[in-house]
């Protein structure tokens, strides 16, 4: 389910100015061909959310991934411009391994991304600005 929302909807518990942690969970492909990971956070305990890019595309694509598969559990993850010159991109529900992919075309421009898992959540605004920016990382 692809559907647009507005940042004003994610809250933050806590705020830190400082690059992704490594993802424990692995990026498994679901972007489609010719996506590289660019950027990735820990969604602590749970997986990971990984930001991807296509350089022939200018495209983004956003996936959050569980570190183990199982029952479906409620998984949000989601992909915008920090100018806001666009919609932000998301995909929520009940998943059993990942949710997403999410696509913005954001070739030269910061985007904010993140991802739940459950109820933890990570966020990440600002970062990948036409060169790797590791942003403000926010995790609750």
């Amino acid at each position: 389910m692809l559907a647009v929302a507005g940042m004003a909807t994610m809250a933050t518990a806590t705020s830190a100015s400082a690059a992704p942690v490594r993802a424990t969970a692995a990026y498994n492909g679901a972007c489609g061909s010719g996506y590289s990971v660019v950027n990735s956070a820990e969604i602590s305990g749970k997986g990971a959310v990984f930001l991807t890019y296509n350089g022939k595309t200018g495209k983004n694509c956003v996936v959050t991934v569980r570190n183990t598969t199982g029952k479906a559990v409620s998984m949000y993850t989601y992909l915008g411009p920090t100018d806001g010159s666009s919609e932000t991109v998301f995909d929520s529900g009940l998943y059993t391994s990942y949710a997403g992919p999410v696509y913005l075309l954001a070739k030269g421009r910061c985007v904010d991304w993140g991802g739940t898992i459950e109820n933890v959540s990570v966020n990440v605004n600002g970062s990948n600005c036409g060169r790797l920016a590791a942003g403000t990382v926010t995790r609750h």
